[in-house]
């Protein structure tokens, strides 16, 4: 009996740890799972270097992407690290 008392406080630790730690960065990994997946072309994303660019063509593993005119990339869907919320059409800025 006096044992299993010695072993409680270690059995809460690792509880508190895997509910702090362990199943929240399982979530996140689901999530960002979920959004290299649902990745189309034309969508406006950013790699995990920080580098945005269009989505141009999409295959198992890898997808061509454009960072600037005429300019495109070959990279890893698992580098996609956000896609970027829709911007307003391409034209001269005025103020009104």
């Amino acid at each position: 009996m006096n044992d299993l008392a010695a072993l409680l406080p270690l059995v809460a630790i690792l509880a508190l740890f895997w509910f702090m730690v362990v199943r929240p960065q399982q979530r996140r990994q689901r999530e960002v799972t979920a959004l290299q997946n649902s990745i189309e072309v034309g969508q406006r994303v950013m790699m995990s270097s920080g580098i945005y660019g269009t989505i141009r063509a999409v295959t198992d593993d890898t997808a061509r992407l454009e960072i600037a005119p005429g300019t495109e990339i070959e990279i890893a869907r698992a580098a996609i690290a956000r896609v970027d919320e829709p911007t307003a059409p391409d034209g001269p800025i005025t103020d009104a």
